[in-house]
Parts: structure tokens; C-alpha cells; sequence
């Protein structure tokens, strides 16, 4: 799908007037009497999601109306503005107000993503209201991250039975190929051979063309190295310890880590940032079947680390342990991990906001500062050391899922810390799904993190 701005040479471009609560009385004073007059019998109000569409004297639309609420109000609603693009008709609009500066671009961006909607099974349509990008703002920048975040959204939108480790591999590919970068993928038993245990043992029970895979994507020449792991688990049924049937409905969503690496791929690439950029996403679906990994098990990783599994449910952080051990062998500038890893996370925070991990505090603040400038927010979480005794089972090293239920998120990110040793590392325990529709963010996938790594990477990687 493409989002895209309308051109500034469109035929009938209607003026859009964006009211907000403060300003609306004024407005309206200040309008001709028959202006005036018609918004009053219309009933507009300055609400999110308001909208009127006024007529010249032959019927043709003369300008069109947005409600923008209230300084609370807007706090409370990410593009708010988005709100106004799904109820006004098809044409091309121009806006005529002048938003704050810090809103402009993320709500030009809210716009162009309220054209979203997947398509692939059904005929679904987003906003068919077309915006003349905002004077001042860079129009290729924003469809790019348009571009990004669509890319992920379709990644988790489609259901395992055509998103399995081998389709991931197809996308990973395509965008490879699209931008001029290099793909090696190792699969199968090679990646016994090649040291890779943990992601073959978890994905070894899936059938043979869903065999288990590790992407590694790479583009760049010079500048800072930062590498992105993305988990990639294409459909999670807990393996011998099953999920519940209401726990496996929305699986198709565990490789929502991978689908975000790779739409934040997709905006550095596009915007051609001066860095050295490489992917890694180990791709597996944890399967039942006679060869499954079983309750009990130790296992031994890349990084020689040993690892009772007490739980197949808590198969993520395997994988992953397996690429944060080999990305770290180069040693980048910058190494970030991202999954939908815990339900732990969630319960702490919920489905809005991107808990993340880092005890880097150039990262943080970078970060921290982004998040609020693009309205993708994030929320800071412990590396809490005394619970790393929590991980540490006697009989291995490590164990992937503590007893007793406590700081599920935590424990799972200091697992995966002890395979990113020695770097400069970041840990994202992402959602990836909007359980309810909302201005731009219709309900299903959705990138988190994203767009908040992409605006703090020139601070992250002093670029």
C-alpha cells in the first residue's frame, strides 16, 4: 500500500480550516455572517474527529472544517488530526492553519497513515482524503516512515498460514532487493552446523518447508555500525506447553519484533542515513510434533551459555539469545533488540507504550526526547541486577522462565542481556497489535518503537 501525499497541482484543492476549542469562538466571530450562520445550524464543534464540509453558492465545497480539540484532549489522543482524514470526503485537502511547529510533521504523518488499511483477504479502504503536504515539512521523509510503518503492519496483519519463517525470509529478500542490500539466510540443520542451537531447537518440530531460519540483512558502508534483532516466532503455540485457545488467537502477532525491525529498516534505508545498518531475525514458528524441545531440556547456546528450559512457552528469548550472541561477535556501535516478548509487559503497561530496557544514558535521553517530539511513546524499565539471581536455575546457567510470576518482563530482558554482554544495548518488550481502532491506528498490527529509534538515531550513533 502507498501512502503518499496529494500533489500541490491537484484540481479542486480545498482549504482545511483545523479549529481547536480555544480558538473557535473567535474563529467564528470573525467569519462572514452566512459562514457564521451555516456552522451554527450545522452543529459543528471544535471535537477530535469533528468535521464539516462547507458549500460555496453553487454547491461545490468552499472550505472544509477539523475539530482539534483541546490542549487536554490532545493529550489524551495521538494524531488527533487523523480523527478528521476518516470522516471527510474524497478530495484533496490543503491545510490553511497554522499548527504548532512540534505537531506539524507527526500530524501530516497521522494523515497519511489514516489511509492504512490491509487489504490482502478482504476489500478494505482507509481514509480516501488526499493532504497536500504542509509547507516547510520534508514529504519524502514522512512517506518514507509512512512506507516503514506500513510494511510492518502488513508483516503481523497476515496470518501464519502465509507469514511463516520462509515468508518472512521472502520479505526480508524483497527489501533487500530493494534497496541494494545483501540477504544470507541460514536454515535447516546448517544452522546446527553453523552454531546457531537454540533458534534450530526451537523451531525444529515445524514442518520441513517452514524449517527454522536465521535472516541476516545487512546495507551500508561506513559510518556507525548498529545492528537490529528482531524476534521472528511466525506463530507461537507454546510448544509442549500448549497455550490455551484464548491465549493462541492473536500469535500470528509473536513475530511483531522482526515486522518492526524491518520497518524501521525501511526508513533508514530509504532515508539513506549515513550509518552501517544490519539485520538479524531469527525465524521459526514453535511447533508440536514428535521432535519438539520438551519441559526440562538444557540446552546449550552460541554463546556456550547453558539454558534449562521450564517452560517452551518462553521460546522467544531462545532465539533470540542465539543472534544478540552472534551480532555482538562484530561488536556495533549500537545493538537493539525488539519483541513481543512477555505478557508481563503488557500488564505493566499496556498495549499503547513501548517498554524498553538500556543503562546507556546518551540512549535514554536521546530516546526519551524522540518519543515525545513523534508522539511514539516509550516507558523505561530496570535492568534490576538482584533479580538476575531469578535466571539462575543451579542445575544450567540460565533459565528461560522463572517460577513465581514475578517481574516477567525484567527477568526476560536480563536473559537476554547476558548474550549481549560488553555491548552498548537497548531491549524493546513490544505489543505490536492496536486492540482497538483509533485516529491512524486502525485496529491489528502496529509498529512500536519505531518511529522513536528512527528520530533519536542521530543522537544515538552522534551522526
Amino acid at each position: 500500500m502507498t501512502l503518499t501525499f496529494a500533489s500541490p497541482e491537484s484540481d479542486s484543492i480545498i482549504p482545511l480550516q483545523v479549529l481547536d476549542s480555544a480558538g473557535f469562538d473567535q474563529w467564528k466571530e470573525a467569519q462572514p455572517d452566512a459562514l457564521r450562520r451555516f456552522v451554527e445550524a450545522s452543529g459543528f464543534k471544535p471535537t477530535i474527529g469533528q468535521t464539516l464540509l462547507v458549500p460555496d453558492s453553487d454547491g461545490a465545497p468552499m472550505i472544509a472544517l477539523a475539530g482539534f480539540g483541546s490542549e487536554q484532549a490532545r493529550a489524551r489522543s495521538r494524531f488527533p488530526l487523523a480523527a478528521a482524514a476518516t470522516k471527510l470526503p474524497k478530495g484533496t485537502y490543503a491545510l490553511t492553519t497554522p499548527l504548532p511547529a512540534g505537531d506539524l510533521e507527526t500530524e501530516a504523518l497521522g494523515w497519511l497513515l489514516a489511509g492504512y488499511a490491509f487489504d490482502r483477504y478482504a476489500k478494505n479502504t482507509g481514509s480516501s482524503a488526499k493532504l497536500i503536504c504542509p509547507e516547510g515539512l520534508d514529504a519524502p521523509r514522512i512517506e518514507a516512515i509512512a512506507a516503514g510503518e506500513a510494511l510492518t503492519r502488513d508483516l503481523i496483519n497476515t496470518p501464519a498460514s502465509d507469514m511463516g519463517p520462509q515468508d518472512l525470509e521472502k520479505a526480508a529478500r524483497a527489501q533487500a532487493a530493494r534497496f541494494g542490500a545483501t540477504c544470507t539466510v541460514v536454515t535447516g540443520a546448517a544452522l546446527l552446523e553453523q552454531n546457531f542451537p537454540m533458534i534450530h531447537t526451537v523451531g525444529r518440530a515445524a514442518a520441513p518447508h517452514r524449517a527454522p531460519r536465521l535472516i541476516d540483512m545487512r546495507w551500508g558502508t561506513s559510518g556507525p555500525t548498529l545492528t537490529l534483532v528482531g524476534k521472528g516466532v511466525c506463530f507461537d503455540t507454546g510448544g509442549l506447553n500448549l497455550k490455551p485457545g484464548g491465549s493462541m488467537g492473536l500469535m500470528k502477532k509473536d513475530m511483531g519484533g522482526a515486522a518492526t525491525v524491518l520497518g524501521l529498516a525501511e526508513m533508514i534505508m530509504a532515508l539513506r542515513l549515513p550509518i552501517q545498518l544490519r539485520v538479524l531475525i531469527p525465524a521459526v514458528e514453535n511447533a508440536v510434533s514428535g521432535d519438539s524441545f520438551r519441559p526440562g531440556d538444557i540446552l546449550t547456546s552460541r554463546k556456550g551459555l547453558t539454558v534449562e528450559v521450564n517452560n517452551t512457552d518462553a521460546e522467544g528469548r531462545l532465539v533470540l539469545a542465539d543472534a544478540l550472541a552472534f551480532g555482538a561477535e562484530e561488536n556495533p556501535d549500537m545493538m537493539i533488540s525488539m519483541a513481543t516478548l512477555t505478557g508481563a509487559a503488557r500488564v505493566a503497561v499496556g498495549p499503547d507504550l513501548s517498554p524498553y530496557y538500556c543503562d546507556d544514558g546518551s540512549f535514554v535521553s536521546a530516546v526519551e526526547t524522540a518519543a515525545q517530539a513523534v508522539a511514539d511513546p516509550v516507558w523505561r524499565m530496570p535492568f534490576w541486577d538482584p533479580y538476575e539471581k531469578m535466571i539462575e536455575p543451579g542445575i544450567a546457567d540460565l533459565d528461560n522462565a522463572p517460577s513465581g510470576g514475578f517481574a516477567g518482563s525484567i527477568t526476560a530482558a536480563l536473559f537476554l542481556r547476558r548474550f549481549a554482554e560488553g555491548q552498548r544495548y537497548a531491549h524493546f518488550d513490544i505489543y505490536g497489535w492496536n486492540p482497538s481502532a483509533a485516529p491512524a491506528r486502525p485496529k491489528g498490527g502496529v509498529g512500536m518503537g519505531a518511529r522513536a529509534l528512527l528520530a533519536a538515531l542521530p543522537d544515538i550513533l552522534s551522526l
